[in-house]
């Protein structure tokens, strides 16, 4: 059985976890697996990628019933924020977080773009409590995301964040299910997807040359035009990433 779920619906793919004995747990398969897919379906013409976890759990941390070692840390945080991982895809990424997101559930959370997050997701990095630690990434993202004063609690005082919590602070976007996180992934496959790209890599700390390129695309693309075209004809723009 694969521990990898893949579907399209149009533009949007979606990456399901599948590992339910597991309650979603991140190991080395699953790591690369989820490269491997995400990478795929960019190539594939995917707009946007959806994560979520089969199940009533998104992701419970990594297996702790596996083997910790270079392999484990550099699938995971390869995946993460590797050169193939999921901050430097082009597409921007949702994750529809369906109940407990702990330790690792938590940084593939940070690791999307946008988190939608029903009314059993919680959050947590328990790393005190395990005697183990995440990457610095991981707690500057936290702390950017949502706030000095949750990382710490979250990082130091090892609590957890229920929904409304999250809402509140910005780790979590929008409340809903699956299906809100689709319709969102919908509307934002809609928008132009160089300008997508470039907003993603400059909020994810793309260099002043990287950023100055992916400005000029953007400004020099049939899709700039296009909008113009559109705004004339009085109807919505349709956008190719060219």
């Amino acid at each position: 059985m694969s521990v990898l779920d893949t579907s399209r619906d149009g533009a949007v793919s979606v990456l399901e976890l599948r590992r339910p004995e597991r309650r979603n747990a991140l190991d080395l398969e699953l790591c690369r697996a989820i490269t491997a897919a995400a990478g795929a379906e960019v190539a594939a013409g995917a707009r946007v990628l959806v994560v979520t976890g089969g199940g009533t759990s998104f992701c419970s941390g990594a297996d702790l019933t596996g083997v910790y070692g270079d392999d484990f840390l550099q699938a995971l945080y390869g995946m993460l924020h590797g050169p193939q991982g999921l901050t430097s895809l082009p597409v921007p990424v949702i994750a529809a977080v369906n109940g407990p997101a702990i330790g690792a559930g938590t940084q593939l959370a940070l690791a999307s773009d946008l988190r939608v997050a029903d009314e059993t997701a919680k959050f947590a990095v328990p790393t005190p409590r395990n005697g183990m630690a995440v990457d610095a990434w991981t707690i500057r993202r936290l702390a950017d995301v949502a706030g000095g004063g949750v990382a710490r609690r979250l990082m130091i005082a090892a609590e957890t964040v229920d929904r409304d919590e999250a809402l509140a602070c910005g780790l979590a976007d929008r409340a809903g299910t699956l299906d809100d996180a689709l319709a969102w992934a919908h509307e934002i496959a809609a928008l132009a997807p160089l300008s997508l790209a470039h907003n993603k890599a400059v909020l994810n700390g793309a260099d002043d040359a990287t950023a100055e390129t992916s400005f000029a695309v953007c400004w020099a693309s049939e899709d700039v035009r296009e909008a113009a075209t559109a705004r004339t004809e009085k109807r919505a723009p349709v956008f190719t990433g060219r």
